[in-house]
């Protein structure tokens, strides 16, 4: 079904573009290894904790007219000195890539590392320093090939994706007296197939057709979860101006979500694992947790004044109520981008995450940020970037509304992201912001639940990057985040934080040194204020 919304939009972005605006050829591979040497003080409660960094990566780009990729990857091992502070490995990076591998055939990947929020009621660090409460290692990716083709006056598409989403158990988490135990999620696998075929307007009628149909399999191991729908979809596009069309689309859709129950103990109570998971009770059949049938419609308009700029705004019926979604781009130069996004779907917590991944741009800037949420935020684009959906996605993304927390339960997402991207050299900024809002959907049963329990979250951040001269540079970040969860007597929470960091190289060798504040409020726990310092030394091979 996307495939066919963007049908009328990429054709006239591809008679609008010019051959002088391919992508510049530009490649690099840098390596690296790193040292450090990190102090955190607790400001609340008077308390100073040291530890050691050891850490490898890599920062790779190839921007061809055929290929344009990017990875940034860090490992970083955590070598305390005391109890007190746990040595841990962390794992953080981004890598996407579409891969030109003959006339119309593309293939298009992502992968993600990176620690998210866990519990939607506990803390939520900004800065993951020390012994950070609520927080989990996640790993996601997908890929898959898709097919443009004419024949005629007929264009056809079609594409597959794998995916594939993973997390560690959390730490420790902190919620007020009382509370009930939530499920902690393990791994998911996807298979998504789409197809459309469409005739732009013009060619064959006034109107421009397009038939499309998509299926999606999602699995989880966690109550042996299971998503599933099906779509088929006709769409009708009317130009009306040179610039503007009007849009109307009607089809049917099926979407299943279906789990079994916890396992539960003779008080009650879901029997969890040493990891915190619910057990699966194998005896119970899977139950529905979702499901809509029928018929779909939506209209509304496309308007492209230039192709520059581009505006998607669409109402209809689905999911058995109103829906609203859109999309507004414009590039005011190769340098500087802007993307907001309206949307509205029905979700697990993996497939949320492979789509918003698939939406980040394939050339982005690496924030270098000791401290903060390295990719768990807002991405800006970089350098001649563009996403597998068109130059649209340039100016990058925010996967805040994925990461408010890492459910296990379906849900029903709706919110805004906006994103708007700078950069000239060495000089970056980035400002992105969003709402987001889940309304979950578990079987109706005994015990506890979040079915029908709606969560909030708005976010936003700001990011810098200036260089001084040729061989040094400073690099800063603030965050604010403020979370509802929803359930009864669970307190609303903020977090805000900042970081900066100053580079100087010496050849193949460069030092840094960075700082970070944060701060936690949470009703019926004291505030928390702490600050971070870091040393280190990089080396690039």
């Amino acid at each position: 079904m996307t495939s066919c919304r963007r049908l009328w939009v990429l054709g006239v972005a591809a008679i609008a573009a010019s051959p002088g605006e391919s992508a510049e050829r530009q490649k690099s591979v840098a390596p690296y290894i790193e040292i450090g040497q990190v102090v955190t003080a607790d400001l609340t409660n008077d308390d100073v904790l040291t530890y050691s960094t050891l850490a490898a990566g890599v920062e790779a780009s190839v921007q061809t007219r055929r290929t344009q990729a990017q990875v940034s990857y860090r490992y970083e091992r955590r070598i305390s000195y005391s109890k007190r502070v746990g040595d841990t490995d962390v794992h953080s990076g981004l890598a996407r890539a579409a891969i030109g591998v003959a006339p119309g055939v593309r293939i298009e990947g992502g992968a993600i590392a990176t620690r998210a929020r866990s519990d939607i009621r506990g803390g939520a660090p900004v800065n993951l320093v020390g012994n950070v409460d609520n927080i989990a290692q996640v790993y996601s990716a997908y890929v898959g090939p898709s097919l443009t083709k004419t024949v005629g006056p007929v264009g056809i598409a079609a594409s597959y994706q794998y995916g594939y989403t993973k997390t560690e158990a959390p730490g420790r988490v902190a919620l007020p007296a009382g509370s009930q135990p939530l499920d902690v999620f393990d791994s998911a696998q996807s298979h998504v197939v789409t197809a459309s075929a469409g005739v732009r307007p013009g060619r064959v009628l006034p109107v421009g057709v397009t038939v499309s149909g998509a299926y999606e399999n999602d699995t989880a191991s966690q109550l042996d979860q299971r998503y599933e729908s099906g779509v088929v979809r006709a769409e009708a596009i009317l130009p009306v101006a040179s610039t503007l069309a009007v849009t109307a689309g009607a089809g049917y859709e099926k979407i299943t979500v279906m789990q079994k129950d916890p396992l539960r103990d003779a008080a009650g109570a879901p029997v969890v694992d040493a990891r915190g998971r619910f057990a699966t009770d194998p005896v119970t059949p899977p139950r529905i947790a979702y499901q809509t049938d029928g018929l779909i419609y939506d209209g509304g308009i496309i308007w492209r004044p230039g192709p520059r700029t581009s505006l998607q705004a669409r109402i209809g019926q689905r999911y058995g109520g109103m829906t609203y979604s859109g999309t507004l781009t414009y590039a005011a130069s190769r340098a500087i981008g802007m993307q907001v996004v309206v949307y509205d779907s029905v979700d697990t917590f993996a497939r949320q995450l492979r789509q918003s991944l698939s939406g980040l741009p394939t050339s982005f800037v690496d924030q270098r940020d000791a401290f903060g949420q390295q990719f768990s935020g807002c991405t800006f684009g970089g350098a001649g970037s563009a996403t597998g959906g068109g130059a649209g996605g340039a100016a990058g993304g925010c996967l805040n509304g994925v990461f408010q927390s890492i459910s296990t339960s379906a849900y029903r997402a709706r919110g805004v992201d906006g994103v708007v991207s700078a950069h000239r050299g060495a000089f970056n900024v980035g400002v992105g912001a969003g709402y987001a809002s889940r309304r979950f959907s578990t079987p109706v049963g005994s015990g506890f639940t979040v079915d029908g329990v709606t969560d909030q979250s708005v976010y936003a951040q700001a990011f810098f990057a200036v260089p001084i001269d040729r061989v040094s540079g400073i690099n800063g970040n603030v965050f604010v985040n403020a979370y509802d969860s929803g359930i009864a007597a669970a307190p609303s929470i903020f977090s805000t934080g900042a970081t900066g960091l100053y580079y100087h190289s010496f050849g193949r060798i460069a030092a840094q040194a960075s700082a970070g504040v944060y701060a936690f409020n949470q009703k019926g726990i004291d505030d928390q204020l702490s600050a971070q310092a870091q040393l280190g030394m990089r080396y690039h091979f």
